[in-house]
């Protein structure tokens, strides 16, 4: 009896804790978003648009509202699409109570290298408003330098320093730990695809001859563009700007101020002085009205409908012609699920599906920034991608990569912009199982023994070694599909096979390297995309966007009511280091487990920048 009263009363002591427990999360998630909702304010008269990077700026909307949650501080992190980021650019030259733009790059927002420069080339077109840009910070880190050179004035702190170094691409290499352990790798690759680098930090301590040479070459032609966007804004001989990354000679904001890297070595209160030179009015409080990117996006970020292919009841909200734009963000695996960071076949295929029965949707826009992934999946979506070109006009937009997957999606567009900065191509292939018997014998010695009724009888194990019969089955599948993946990329590019033969290989190539090939049709962005998919279609003086998404579940739904419009998932906030380690942590068990034939980069390459 005392057994079942103390029972009873432990239960509901958790009961009522739990109830408190819930309603204090509640309580403090709802007043947080009501802080959050109270803190959007509009841009006032001569106001001054930051941007600070503090945001996430993604190419795809999050899957969930409550996954932007940073359980670290309690807070939600921001998160704002490119697309949306472009719009608000676009709209600030001709909003009257916008004077200029204000970077001031020192967030801790996420940003990859090909969107830095849709960013900059979005700020461009800004500064034929005649509405100035400066930059000022502390220190500039090299991405935050070639964004702030598109500002009329380059402003420095006295004891600051500017980061300008180069670039690099770094691969991690796993055979030594393997090695250790006693765990094997069987890689599958065909002969002709020696670029393709996927399997490499599992079989080999260093770069192979062909990925340092293909590496080398993306790189130089990344730092050439950049150099060349630099030594236009800032009036410098670019083998100047190479030779002082080479020699690190500028990093001082005397220094960067000697060569004329920056115009001003100043504290920021010089900055509200040159906010004062362009007439920027100071409020009754005598400071100036400032906006950030977040808040003047959110102004008028319910205008363009977002919708899933589950609910398109939204579909009805304009009388214009429509033009779809649709997301393929993150790895590609085989699936119909929407997961931030994946992109799942029959999911991307139900959506290009949906956009081509949609009689309202004239063309469709899809961006691709994407690693590529399942062999498989990518096939089921490149099938929807063929029937949707044959029924109405599709471009392709790439951003930092659409590589492998991400290219055999791409492939049979009418039109492919890629960013000079993109990472694309890889045409290849490759397949690879791991074996462990190794690892548990040694460590804790288990062995497996089997009867069979032939040599492949007991099927493919992590346990067992391959047999002779097994191995040759998987490459001749590991051949057909590097077959099929060149034959697609001829007929959608319209290039003879045996030149698709010459430039596949799983070689991958930077846009502007793409764009010699034939990879690619142009250089340009998002907004170039959109642009050319209206005159396709022939819509160009009258079209509306809408974007495809995840469902929304009621808890979204309420999320969204209380303003919380950009609210989405892309985890924790990390330093650059941790970033690079749960970035490798999180695709070496994918590359370890997706044993599937794989059209997919390397995992765990990092751009040096």
């Amino acid at each position: 009896m005392n057994f079942w009263k103390s029972f009873g009363a432990s239960m509901l002591a958790i009961g009522i804790c739990t109830a408190i427990a819930v309603t204090v999360i509640l309580t403090t998630t709802f007043s947080i978003m009501k802080s959050f909702e109270a803190e959007v304010p509009s841009a006032q008269d001569h106001t001054v648009l930051y941007i600070s990077l503090d945001e996430n700026i993604t190419n795809a909307p999050g899957a969930s509202a409550m996954g932007s949650f940073n359980i670290t501080d309690a807070s939600f992190d921001i998160s704002v699409t490119l697309l949306d980021v472009l719009a608000a650019i676009e709209r600030a030259a001709t909003d009257d109570r916008i004077k200029g733009i204000c970077i001031k790059p020192s967030g801790a927002g996420v940003i990859n290298l090909a969107d830095i420069e849709e960013l900059r080339h979005a700020l461009n077109r800004f500064k034929l408003s005649g509405k100035f840009i400066v930059a000022y910070d502390d220190t500039y880190t090299q991405s935050d330098y070639y964004l702030a050179t598109v500002a009329d004035s380059i402003i420095m702190q006295p004891e600051g320093s500017l980061d300008w170094h180069g670039m690099g691409m770094t691969v991690m290499y796993f055979k030594g730990l393997m090695d250790k352990f006693g765990i094997t790798a069987e890689i599958f690759r065909p002969t002709d695809c020696k670029f393709k680098s996927a399997v490499e930090p599992f079989i080999r301590t260093d770069m192979s001859p062909e990925n340092r040479a293909q590496s080398e070459t993306i790189i130089n032609s990344w730092w050439d563009s950049i150099i060349a966007d630099v030594a236009a804004a800032r009036n410098i001989d670019g083998t100047l700007l190479k030779r002082y990354a080479h020699d690190l000679s500028v990093n001082s904001a005397e220094e960067a101020l000697r060569v004329g890297m920056i115009d001003v070595v100043a504290y920021e209160d010089y900055l509200y002085e040159v906010f004062d030179e362009y007439g920027v009015n100071r409020n009754a409080q005598g400071l100036h009205n400032t906006t950030t990117l977040g808040d003047y996006i959110m102004e008028y970020s319910f205008l363009r409908p977002q919708i899933s292919v589950d609910d398109d009841s939204a579909l009805s909200f304009s009388n214009s012609p429509l033009i779809a734009v649709i997301y393929a963000e993150g790895e590609i695996v085989d699936g119909d699920e929407y997961v931030d960071g994946y992109v799942y076949g029959s999911r991307l295929a139900a959506e290009l599906r949906h956009a081509r029965l949609n009689d309202n949707c004239k063309a469709v826009v899809m961006r691709v920034n994407s690693p590529g992934g399942s062999a498989l999946a990518s096939d089921v979506a490149w099938r929807e991608m063929v029937l949707l070109q044959q029924t109405k006009p599709v471009v392709v937009s790439m951003g930092d990569m659409a590589a492998s997957g991400g290219y055999y999606i791409s492939a049979p567009a009418d039109y492919i912009f890629a960013d000079r900065l993109t990472l694309t191509g890889s045409i290849g292939v490759f397949g690879s199982l791991f074996n462990f018997e190794k690892l548990i014998t040694n460590m804790a010695g288990v062995t497996i023994d089997s009867a069979l009724t032939s040599p492949s009888a007991g099927g493919i194990s992590l346990f067992t070694q391959l047999t002779e019969q097994q191995r040759a089955t998987i490459l001749k599948g590991v051949d057909k599909v590097y077959k099929t993946f060149t034959s697609h990329v001829s007929e959608g590019r319209n290039i003879p096979i045996e030149d698709v033969l010459k430039i596949a290989e799983g070689r991958i190539w930077s846009g502007s390297n793409a764009l010699e090939l034939g990879l690619v049709d142009a250089i340009g962005g998002f907004n170039e995309a959109i642009l050319k998919a209206a005159e396709l279609a022939d819509v160009i003086n009258d079209f509306e966007l809408y974007e495809y998404t995840a469902p929304s579940t009621p808890f979204d739904q309420w999320i969204k009511s209380m303003g919380i419009v950009h609210a989405s998932m892309w985890g924790l906030d990390f330093n650059v280091y941790g970033a690079e380690i749960c970035d490798i942590l999180s695709r070496v068990p994918f590359t370890m487990t997706n044993n599937g034939i794989q059209a997919m980069l390397p995992g765990n390459v990092t751009k040096v920048f």
